[in-house]
């Protein structure tokens, strides 16, 4: 089947037409000509392959990394990475105006940041196959329950990536090598932590060796023996874990195990824009939900405006606390833990009014949240979004039942190589 390449989706894939139906190819890019194998057949759309590339774009590349076509973790390192922009800069643009039946006012500059070596955060999966009496680590294979066998990973750091071979050894040497499904990275300002989940208790020579590898390679080794909350050093106190945002005078700490964001350089311009976006004024009061540990409140507060800041789980608002306290802004926040899918009126009408507000949900959105912005909702709203369909279903409501304008919205390419796409966009309502 020949098919000529429109887009792409939402997964990285081609999107292309044959008599009609919407067609999704694997390892097929915008422009491509490609011949295709169905891989299954829907009512709706096909599934399909790239068997042969006809005529390629000229925006194809060579991927870096050997593993790329196996390994889950990137899709689109064949693609040029301002090429990858672009295409999710179209992504967001299309599901606004197909979903939310809105156009912005302006077209943000995309922010970018390093294409290699940025992920700060990373979950490696980690099996033991008895059959070939070895370990495996790495990301799972794509569309797959099975681990990548991985000797490095190009969107790690680069001492990371060095250390897969011997973290692969060390797992393989234990005796508890059967029970750990999978090792966590968390890679701070001034030290890194390997957080490894263990399904049994290691004995004394699998401390050792732990530890051992532990200060070879100058990580600090956590164990985990259920939840993330149980993330504990192997030996000693915890380590001090934090990011910098130097525009706003900020260190915020974090636990290996809690939410940041992956890509810390490109996160500290993400929070630029949103500020610049924002507008906080000094006296203020903004309303900063689902607000973590505390990314874009303390920057709001350092502008001199007073801030509520609004999240569901209570160990992260505990962090959040201590990193007003240690930046010296616990007289401009105030924090307060509530599940933020099932907000109100009331519940709006119980924090008071705000000026301003900024809302960074997970994938789902916030739908019950923007439904019970009433008349005397904030006169600005600023959207962190991590998936461009909810983004778009809320901002339906926003407009088109509010009353507020989509004045700008722009792509953070938080992920590059993936096909996941991050925007920020402001809300305005002048009545």
């Amino acid at each position: 089947m020949l098919l000529e390449i429109e887009s792409l989706d939402a997964e990285g894939r081609g999107i292309a037409r044959h008599e009609g139906k919407v067609v999704f190819v694997e390892g097929a890019l915008p422009g491509e000509r490609v011949e295709a194998r169905i891989l299954q057949r829907k009512p709706s759309f096909d599934l399909a392959v790239a068997t042969q590339v006809v005529h390629a774009s000229p925006f194809r590349t060579v991927p870096r990394c050997p593993h790329f076509g196996t390994c889950g973790g990137c899709s689109l390192q064949h693609f040029d990475v301002r090429a990858q922009v672009a295409a999710k800069q179209r992504v967001l643009e299309d599901n606004l105006r197909r979903i939310g039946k809105v156009q912005p006012g302006q077209v943000l500059p995309p922010i970018i940041g390093p294409a290699w070596g940025y992920r700060h955060r990373a979950r490696f999966s980690a099996r033991y196959v008895v059959k070939k009496g070895r370990a495996l680590i790495g990301f799972r294979e794509r569309k797959s329950s099975f681990v990548t066998d991985m000797d490095s990973c190009e969107v790690v750091p680069p001492a990371i990536s060095a250390l897969l071979p011997q973290l692969r050894a060390l797992v393989q040497d234990l005796s508890i090598r059967e029970c750990i499904p999978q090792i966590e990275l968390a890679v701070g300002e001034s030290a890194t932590v390997l957080v490894f989940r263990v399904l049994a208790a290691p004995n004394a020579a699998d401390r050792e060796k732990l530890d051992a590898f532990g200060r070879e390679h100058g990580v600090a080794v956590y164990l985990q023996t259920k939840g993330p909350d149980t993330a504990a050093p192997l030996a000693g106190p915890p380590v001090p874990l934090d990011y910098a945002l130097p525009e706003f005078g900020l260190r915020i700490g974090f636990g290996p195990t809690d939410f940041t964001q992956v890509n810390p350089a490109v996160n500290a311009v993400l929070v630029r824009r949103a500020l610049s976006l924002l507008e906080p004024q000094p006296g203020e009061r903004i309303a900063d939900l689902f607000c973590g540990l505390g990314n874009f409140t303390l920057a709001i507060a350092r502008r001199g405006s007073r801030v509520l800041g609004v999240e569901g789980s209570s160990v992260l608002l505990a962090r959040a606390a201590e990193n007003a306290k240690t930046n010296g802004l616990s007289d401009r926040v105030e924090f307060r833990v509530a599940d933020l899918f099932k907000v109100t009126p009331a519940t709006l009408e119980a924090w008071g009014a705000f000026d301003r507000m900024l809302i960074d949900p997970p994938r789902d959105g916030a739908m019950d949240l923007v439904k019970s912005i009433g008349p005397a909702g904030p006169k600005r709203i600023v959207y962190v979004s991590c998936n461009p369909s909810t983004l778009a279903r809320d901002a339906e409501v926003l407009v088109h039942v509010h009353g507020y304008v989509l004045g700008a919205t722009g792509i953070v390419n938080m992920f590059p190589h993936t096909a996941h796409v991050e925007s920020v966009a402001v809300f305005d309502k002048f009545n």
